[in-house]
């Protein structure tokens, strides 16, 4: 598993996560318990992650949407 973005916007990596299911990618965003951690204050990033065949294909996707 490969980390396409790092992010505390939890609205962009819901659309990259369905720009990227759209293309048959599947995502995983991991992290996303730090916040109970960190006190709810989103300081720390969220990661989107692919499959490592899937890297340089979302890559490219990611780019190709101004996202990359």
């Amino acid at each position: 598993m490969r980390t396409l973005v790092r992010s505390t916007d939890p609205v962009r990596l819901s659309f990259l996560q369905a720009l990227l299911a759209a293309e048959g990618i599947e995502t995983f965003v991991l992290d996303t318990h730090m916040s109970t951690l960190e006190g709810s204050i989103s300081a720390l990033p969220r990661r989107l992650a692919v499959a490592c065949d899937d890297y340089e294909r979302a890559r490219r996707l990611l780019a190709e949407a101004g996202e990359g």
